[in-house]
C-alpha cells in the first residue's frame, strides 16, 4: 500500500524533477511501475508522481524490493567519487606507452565518448590528448638523464617516432632533446645580476627571449637557482643591446609603470603556458582569485593546478603571478617570498589610482 506524500516527499520530488545533484545521498527514490529506484540527479525520464516512493538510503530501497538503476548506480559510491575513481583510471592508461584513442578509453571506463572527455577535462582541467602529452614530456625529461641516445629516450616515453615529439619536446624542454641530454651543453644563456627596491635580481636571456627573471637576497643563490634550470649551458657576457633591455626589467621591478614588449622565452606544458598567458591580461593595480583564472580558461575544476602554474614561473613580473590571491583576498603562497608579493600589489595599486 502507498504511504500517504509528507511535505518532505514533496520537497524530495521537486529534487528529482530539478535533478539536484546535492540530494544525492540524502535519498533515493523508487518508480512502482519499473521495479527501480534511483538516485534523485538520476538522468533517466521522469515517472509519474504517482507512482514514486522514497526512502532514506539504498538498502531501504532494496529491502522493499526495488533494484538499482543501471544508468545512476545508486547503489555505488558518490557519484563525484565515481567520476574521479573513472578519472584516475584513465589517467593510468594515458600513462604507458601505447596510444588510446578517446573511444578506446571511453570503452575502458564505461561512459560514453563525448561524456568522458568532458568529465576528463573537469576533473583534470586538461583533456586526454593533453594529459598524455605533458605525462611523455615527464617521461622523455627523465629518459633523457639515463638512456645512451635520444632516441632511446623518446623511445622510452611512448612516442612512436622520434620525429612525433621533436617540435613538442622542443618547446616543453625549452631547447632540444639533445641539448637537455646534455644538460644545455650546446645553450647560451647570457645574465646579468643587479640590484632593484625588492633586492638583488637576476635576469637571463636566452637566444629566445628573456629566459628567467630572478628576485632574491643573495647572488649565490640566484645563480645556483639558474644553473639548476640550466646545468651546463654556455654562459656569455652581457652585450650593451642586452643590458638596455636589463635595464627595462630593474624599472619595471622598481615599480615604474612600463609597457614591456621584450622578446620571452617562455618555457612550460601547454596547460602552463595557458596559465601565463591569462596572467599578463591582468590589469595593473588589480587581482584575480586562482578560481577565476581557472575559469577564464575555461577549467573551473583546475583550481590547484593553476596555483602550481603561478609557482612554476621563472619571469617574475613579465608574468604577474603576484596579482593571483586567495578567493578571500588574502595572500597565499609566492615563489620569491609574500613580503614582496605584498610589496609588488601595494605599488601597484597606488600605480592604479
Amino acid at each position: 500500500m502507498k504511504r500517504n506524500a509528507t511535505p518532505n516527499d514533496e520537497i524530495r520530488w521537486q529534487s528529482v524533477l530539478e535533478r539536484d545533484p546535492n540530494a544525492d545521498g540524502h535519498f533515493v527514490f523508487a518508480v512502482q511501475t519499473t521495479g527501480i529506484y534511483c538516485r534523485p540527479s538520476c538522468r533517466a525520464r521522469h515517472a509519474l508522481r504517482q507512482n514514486v516512493q522514497f526512502f532514506s538510503d539504498a538498502s531501504a530501497a532494496q529491502e522493499a524490493g526495488f533494484r538499482p538503476c543501471k544508468r545512476c548506480q545508486p547503489d555505488k559510491a558518490d557519484p563525484q567519487q565515481q567520476r574521479i575513481e573513472k578519472v584516475a583510471q584513465a589517467c593510468r592508461l594515458l600513462e604507458q606507452e601505447t596510444t588510446l584513442t578517446l573511444d578506446e578509453l571511453a570503452r575502458e571506463v564505461a561512459v560514453s565518448a563525448f561524456h568522458f572527455h568532458r568529465m576528463f577535462k573537469s576533473v583534470t582541467g586538461m583533456t586526454p590528448r593533453a594529459w598524455q602529452q605533458a605525462w611523455r614530456a615527464k617521461k622523455l625529461r627523465e629518459s633523457l638523464k639515463v638512456s645512451e641516445t635520444v632516441t632511446d629516450a623518446v623511445m622510452a616515453a611512448g612516442f612512436p617516432t622520434s620525429s612525433s615529439f621533436y617540435r613538442q619536446a622542443d618547446s616543453t624542454l625549452g631547447m632540444t632533446p639533445r641539448q637537455y641530454r646534455e644538460g644545455g651543453n650546446a645553450l647560451s644563456v647570457r645574465y646579468t645580476l643587479q640590484s632593484c627596491q625588492l633586492g638583488r635580481c637576476l635576469v637571463a636571456e636566452s637566444d629566445r627571449g628573456i629566459c628567467a627573471v630572478l628576485p632574491g637576497d643573495s647572488d649565490e643563490t640566484l645563480i645556483a637557482e639558474l644553473e639548476q634550470m640550466f646545468p651546463h649551458a654556455q654562459r656569455e657576457e652581457a652585450d650593451q643591446t642586452f643590458h638596455q633591455r636589463v635595464a627595462t626589467v630593474i624599472a619595471l621591478l622598481d615599480g615604474q609603470h612600463l609597457l614591456v614588449a621584450l622578446p620571452l622565452d617562455i618555457r612550460g606544458t601547454a596547460f602552463q603556458q595557458q596559465v601565463w598567458q591569462a596572467l599578463r591580461t591582468i590589469p595593473v593595480g588589480e587581482t584575480r582569485s586562482y578560481q577565476q583564472v581557472a575559469e577564464s580558461i575555461g577549467k573551473p575544476n583546475a583550481v590547484r593546478a593553476v596555483a602550481n602554474a603561478c609557482g612554476a614561473n621563472r619571469l617574475a613580473l613579465l608574468i604577474p603571478c603576484h596579482r593571483v590571491v586567495r578567493q578571500s583576498g588574502a595572500l597565499s603562497g609566492y615563489r620569491w617570498g609574500e613580503a614582496r608579493k605584498a610589496e609588488l600589489l601595494r605599488r601597484e595599486k597606488e600605480q592604479g589610482r
